[in-house]
């Protein structure tokens, strides 16, 4: 698929959390919103943690999620700005440290130096959301211009019910400059 004139090119980086099965839902919102979108995941989210070839068909393109070898073209233009939905502890943890050991985390740690934005919509249990790490790792995004959403625990309310994680509060979150 090529892009259109005048369209933006968003990345979502996807990580292995269950509430990542309705990736489509932030999709559909962005391409309502008017953005073109190239989907990168990491490796295990590619394990069933979404519907792969529903999303190949939503975007018309390749998901992303190895290194392409030298020569190959590069399949998504350069990102207008980026989503990571739903980030994982692992993936924040990694990200803010510059461990770049997956092609999700490696272009997370470019995009502070593309100067792109960047909304975040953490995904982590609370208990590991307590872990000093974590913390650390969130204050470190935030002074480099990530924006977070609100975290999403997936544990459920004092009734029982478990909340809606917010897609589209990404979205809203670009917008905010």
């Amino acid at each position: 698929m090529t892009q259109r004139a005048g369209q933006p090119f968003l990345y979502v980086v996807v990580c292995a959390a269950g509430v990542a099965a309705d990736v489509g839902r932030l999709i559909t919102a962005a391409q309502a919103r008017g953005w073109e979108v190239g989907v990168i995941a990491t490796p295990v989210a590619m394990n069933g943690f979404f519907d792969t070839a529903a999303v190949r068909v939503q975007t018309g393109r390749p998901i992303r999620s190895a290194w392409r070898t030298p020569g190959e073209p590069r399949p998504f233009p350069p990102p207008d700005a980026v989503v990571v939905a739903p980030a994982t502890f692992n993936t924040i943890n990694k990200w803010a440290a510059g461990l770049a050991d997956t092609l999700a985390v490696a272009t997370l740690c470019e995009t502070y130096g593309l100067g792109v934005p960047v909304a975040v919509l953490p995904c982590v249990a609370g208990t590991l959301a307590a872990h000093p790490a974590y913390q650390d790792s969130l204050a470190r995004l935030r002074g480099m211009g990530v924006r977070f959403g609100e975290p999403y625990s997936g544990e459920p309310g004092p009734d029982g019910s478990r909340p809606e994680f917010g897609w589209e509060r990404a979205l809203e979150s670009l917008r905010r400059d």
